[in-house]
């Protein structure tokens, strides 16, 4: 791998949590690109930690090394001058996006890697406007993004062979887990699959099929519990060809296949209901439940990293 020097262009929630995880590789230097340089810049990275560290996964002194490789800068020029890969995790607006690369490739090498961590746009559009749009790529991090494993890298119409080899070892190397999207397609992959999922959820509460406990219940006692081991292509090849066409025979004519959001979504916020911001969507939620449920996710993400690094040990 030709990549040691990593710049995150964003401190927020994600540039935070991305700049974590480069720095978990010993070999690598993160510069993390900040506006100003706030007394309490180090602050969410050292409560990541802390909690990964209350459970097991992670150790005082892996703290202690990763914070030794973050840097950060406000400079342009100090930042970017020798970047190998640089990613941004500013807001999602096209126009914004665009111009914060442009102003990037006045100060890096041409053969430095300028990725996107947008979760829905475009990566071709983004790097419309660059001098070298070839060397622009996807690298979607679900959030919590030191949490998922998961990071899809999307080839755009432009982006050569080597930037996705580059970035897709990159991303293996910190410990994640990437995914290549062929074509740069609206949802990638994952965001593809969820909510196609979500709008037969949807359907089925809307109709009076299920009600919301209900279907997330199937889920999550279901089908859910089978998806760290198995995804739908394998499980397929387990069932054989042969059944899963017969299934989808019968049952695909009576699936949802609308092309408009749920109409209880509009119904819902013409209510004022926003889900865990208000207290209410598909369902009720008391401020200790939505605590329950924010946390839960977080311990179950990070009690799932304890045990791959026991496995690993």
């Amino acid at each position: 791998m030709n990549i040691k020097n990593v710049v995150v262009v964003g401190a927020g929630m994600m540039g935070n949590a991305l700049a974590q995880v480069f720095a978990s590789n010993p070999d690598l230097h993160v510069t993390l690109k900040t506006r100003s340089l706030k007394d309490d810049r180090w602050q969410p990275i050292e409560n990541n930690l802390d909690i990964m560290i209350a459970r097991g996964a992670a150790t005082e002194q892996e703290k202690k090394d990763i914070m030794s490789r973050i840097h950060f800068e406000t400079d342009d020029a100090k930042a970017y001058s020798d970047a190998d890969f640089v990613i941004e995790c500013f807001p999602e607006v096209m126009e914004t996006k665009q111009q914060l690369l442009c102003t990037i490739e006045n100060y890096c090498s041409e053969k430095c890697i300028l990725a996107t961590n947008s979760s829905v746009m475009s990566s071709t559009e983004i790097g419309s406007k660059c001098k070298h749009p070839e060397r622009v790529v996807g690298a979607h991090f679900w959030n919590p993004g030191h949490l998922i494993p998961l990071v899809e890298v999307i080839k755009s119409d432009k982006t050569e062979e080597w930037v996705i080899d580059e970035t897709m070892e990159l991303m293996t190397s910190c410990g994640k887990k990437p995914v290549y999207c062929k074509k740069d397609v609206p949802g990638f992959v994952a965001n593809r699959l969820q909510h196609a999922l979500w709008r037969e959820a949807f359907y089925m509460v809307e109709n009076g099929i299920a009600d919301a406990k209900t279907v997330d219940d199937a889920c999550k006692y279901g089908p859910g519990l089978r998806w760290p081991v198995m995804g739908p292509m394998e499980n397929s090849d387990l069932v054989s060809i042969q059944l899963t066409k017969n299934i989808h025979d019968y049952i695909l004519p009576h699936l949802a296949d609308n092309h408009e959001p749920s109409k209880c979504l509009q119904e819902m916020l013409d209510r004022g209901d926003n889900g865990f911001k208000t207290g209410k969507g598909w369902q009720e939620w008391t401020p200790e439940q939505i605590e329950a449920s924010n946390t839960g996710l977080r311990e179950y993400l990070i009690d799932y990293i304890a045990n791959q690094k026991k496995k690993q040990a």
